[in-house]
Parts: C-alpha cells; structure tokens; sequence
C-alpha cells in the first residue's frame, strides 16, 4: 500500500498528497509521515513546490481532523464507537474524553504531528465531549502547519536517506509517547499519594 500511495503522489502531486492526509486524518491508518518526507524529498528534486506542499498537506489535515471532531460531536458515542470497530479500536470513550479535557489545546497541538496516531481519536474526543470549536480550530490549524512543515521539511533536507529518517522518527515518537505515559503515570500517583497523606 506504502507504494501506492508514494505512487500516486508522484504521478498526481499536490491534489494526491491533499486527498490522501485528508482521509489519514480521519482514522485511515495511512503512513502520513512518509509520505510528507517523501514530498520534501520530491521538492529537493525540484518536482513539487515547498509551500504548496505544506499548505495543501495542512488543508488536508485539518480538514480531516474537522470532519472527526464534527462526528463526535453530531454523531455521539453510538457513531463513534462503531467508528472505531470498523478501524479494530474500541477504546472507552469515557478515557478518550478525559484525555481530550485533560490535555486541552496544547494535547490537541501534540497529537498533530508528535504524537499524531492519538490525532484521530482526540478529534472524535474533542467533539464528544463538547471541546469549544473554536478553541479546536485553532490549535488544529497550528498543529497540522507544524506538521506539514517540519516533516516536508526533514524531507527535503534529508531527501537521499528518506527511509532511514522515518525509521528514526517511528521509534522517537514511540520513546516520547512511553516518556508521556511514565511523565503523566508519575503525576497521578503523586497526586493520589498527596490525596492518601491529607486523608
């Protein structure tokens, strides 16, 4: 699938790569990261245009992430989980919306680009537990630019080593996430000895 879908952004560009984020955005496992190092690697090579590509994978993106974020919050918790039985996920809506509050704009920012396999289910989240639209938008927008740039960019910088950069950035994004994980477990459990100690 990998090279169908590098195929089909070589052959078609922009509206390609526009088209593909899009559908990855709303929960489509797609290999986004990839495929936007592979376009820097495509401006290095003088086939595609940086800030085209940026603006068009940032449009898509957020275009895809509205789409979920307007499921959630139209479609309520009976859409959304048989939305995510169709992609294998049948994680607690309950935990998804704390995520969402808990985390707030900076953690919809994050789930962008750093953490951006968390990014369609913090979108459907988002809008189930009524997260402000406008508040969304806007750290939607600054989250998929940042994305679009910095790996598009990474790309064309690193245009001759294109897959042993992704390599590189998988395993990062896996270490932050367990560094997340181990950061936030820490803090509840200090909070909840704080708790036991008052008590």
């Amino acid at each position: 699938m990998n090279d169908q879908l590098l195929a089909a952004v070589s052959q078609y560009g922009v509206p390609a790569l526009f088209g593909i984020v899009a559908i990855a955005a709303m929960g489509v496992p797609l290999p986004i990261t990839l495929l936007l190092i592979v376009a820097g690697s495509m401006i290095s090579q003088g086939a595609m245009n940086l800030w085209w590509a940026i603006g068009v994978a940032g449009a898509g993106s957020i275009l895809g992430d509205q789409a979920g974020y307007a499921i959630g919050r139209w479609g309520g918790p009976a859409l959304v989980g048989k939305i995510g039985g169709l992609f294998g996920k049948r994680a607690s809506l309950q935990a998804m919306e704390a995520k969402a509050k808990a985390w707030g704009g900076p953690g919809i920012y994050i789930t962008r680009w750093l953490l951006s396999p968390l990014g369609p289910w913090i979108n459907l989240a988002s809008g189930t537990a009524g997260y402000p639209w406008h508040r969304f938008l806007f750290w939607d927008i600054l989250g998929e630019l940042t994305g679009a740039a910095v790996y598009i960019s990474l790309g064309r910088f690193f245009s001759d080593r294109v897959m042993a950069l992704y390599a590189v950035l998988g395993d990062l994004t896996w270490a932050i996430a367990a560094l997340l994980a181990a950061v936030i477990l820490g803090w509840q459990l200090v909070a909840h000895l704080r708790r036991a100690r008052i008590q």
